[in-house]
C-alpha cells in the first residue's frame, strides 16, 4: 500500500483550500478542497489568460457603462463561478485596497460582489467576502454580517488585528506567516525545514488562536476559523497542521509539492497530530493544547525585541471611533504597520494593472 503524502495527512489535520481560481488546481487533488481564496493578484492572473480573454470581453460589452470597477467585479464573479463545482465550501474575493480605509466604500464593494456572484448563481452561504483589518474596512463586517454577508479579515499580522476582526464578526481570519514582499525578495522570507519552530511568524500565529480560545472562554461566543495564508514552502503548510488552526489556503506550487511528498519528509507530520475538528463542530470551545514542543515558542515574538509577554487586551474596543484603537495599535507595532502597508500598496498596484487591461478591452468592444 503507497504511503500517504504530505497533502493527505494535512487535510486529516486541518481543511485544506485552494489560494488559486484555476478548475485544474482543484481537481488536481485527490479530495475535494473546501474553500478558494483569491486575491486582485490571483484575478489578474486569470484576466490574462488567452483562454480568459473572451470572458474579459463579455464583461466589458456589458458592464462598460458603470466603469472598469464594474468590469473586474463580474469578471471575478464568473471565475469564482467557474471553479465553484469543485471544492465544497465557499469562494472568497477581495474587496479594493484603495478603500481600505473607508468603512462606506468597502461595504459598498462587497455588496457588488455580491449581486455579481449571486447573479452568477452562487447563493450567499457559498462565499464569503475579505476585507481588509485596519480602522474604517473592519468597521464594514458588522454591517455587512446583518445583510448575510460574511466575511475575512485580511492583511493580517498581529493579535490586535485578530481581536477586532473577533469584535466585527468575521467568519475567517487569514493571518499572513510571510509578509507580502517575501513572495518577491527570498531574501528576507525566514526559510526553515522546521517552521513551526523556527519562522518568525511562528509565535504570532499560536498567539492568535490563544487569544480566541480565551475570548470563546470569557464570551460565550464562537470566533473567526483562522485560515493560515501566504505560504512559500510545504514545510510551512505541515506546521499549521501541528499549530491546530482551522484550515491553510495554499497556493499551487505549495500543493503540487505537498501532493508529491511522502509524509515521512516532514518534521511537523512526523509528529502524532491530533485529527482536526469537522467545518460544523469547529470550536474554540475545544481547548487542546499545543504540543509540547511548541509551548516555549509560543511565549515568545521574535518580532518584537524586548516583548514583555502581555498578549493585546480583549478589553479594548478596536472598532469604536472609526476603529480609532485599532489604528494605535496598528501604528505602535513596526512590523504590522510595515507589512500592511506593503499588502495594500501591492493589491494598489494589481489593481492599476487590471485597469489597464479592461480600459483596452473596453476600447476593443466599443465600450469607451
Amino acid at each position: 500500500m503507497a504511503s500517504k503524502t504530505l497533502l493527505e495527512v494535512l487535510e486529516t489535520q486541518l481543511n485544506v483550500d485552494v489560494d488559486t481560481m484555476d478548475p485544474a488546481v482543484a481537481k488536481s487533488l485527490p479530495f475535494k478542497p473546501h474553500d478558494m481564496t483569491s486575491n486582485q493578484f490571483i484575478v489578474l492572473e486569470r484576466m490574462q489568460l488567452e483562454e480568459n480573454r473572451a470572458l474579459v470581453e463579455q464583461a466589458a460589452r456589458e458592464c462598460a457603462g458603470n466603469g472598469w470597477e464594474a468590469v473586474v467585479d463580474r469578471i471575478s464573479a464568473q471565475l469564482c463561478a467557474a471553479n465553484i463545482e469543485n471544492i465544497t465550501g465557499r469562494v472568497l474575493l477581495q474587496t479594493s485596497a484603495f478603500h481600505a480605509y473607508d468603512t462606506q466604500k468597502v461595504v459598498e464593494h462587497a455588496r457588488r460582489y455580491a449581486f455579481e456572484l449571486e447573479r452568477a448563481g452562487i447563493p450567499k452561504e457559498r462565499f464569503c467576502i475579505k476585507i481588509p483589518v485596519c480602522p474604517g474596512a473592519i468597521n464594514a463586517a458588522p454591517i455587512l454580517f446583518k445583510e448575510g454577508i460574511r466575511t475575512l479579515g485580511t492583511s493580517l499580522f498581529s493579535v490586535a488585528q485578530a481581536i477586532a476582526a473577533s469584535q466585527a464578526g468575521c467568519l475567517y481570519i487569514s493571518p499572513y506567516y510571510n509578509e507580502i514582499n517575501a513572495h518577491a525578495d527570498r531574501t528576507i522570507w525566514p526559510q526553515s525545514d522546521d517552521p513551526a519552530l523556527l519562522h518568525t511568524s511562528s509565535a504570532r500565529m499560536m498567539h492568535i488562536r490563544a487569544i480566541y480560545q480565551q475570548l470563546a472562554a470569557q464570551t460565550g461566543k464562537e470566533q473567526p476559523l483562522i485560515k493560515a495564508a501566504s505560504f512559500l514552502s510545504a514545510e510551512e503548510a505541515m506546521a499549521f497542521g501541528e499549530m491546530q488552526v482551522h484550515s491553510a489556503t495554499l497556493p499551487a506550487g505549495v500543493l503540487a509539492v505537498l501532493s508529491q511528498t511522502p509524509a515521512v519528509a516532514s518534521p511537523s507530520a512526523r509528529i502524532p497530530g491530533v485529527p482536526k475538528l469537522l467545518e460544523s463542530n469547529a470550536s474554540y470551545f475545544d481547548e487542546r493544547p499545543l504540543p509540547e514542543r511548541l509551548a516555549a515558542v509560543s511565549k515568545t515574538d521574535p518580532l518584537t525585541p524586548g516583548w514583555d509577554g502581555v498578549l493585546a487586551s480583549t478589553e479594548i474596543d478596536y472598532l469604536a471611533n472609526g476603529g480609532e484603537a485599532l489604528g494605535r495599535a496598528i501604528e505602535e507595532d513596526p512590523v504590522t504597520k510595515q507589512r500592511l502597508a506593503d499588502a495594500l500598496k501591492l493589491f494598489q498596484d494589481v489593481e492599476l494593472k487590471m485597469k489597464a487591461l479592461v480600459e483596452e478591452a473596453m476600447s476593443k468592444v466599443g465600450g469607451i
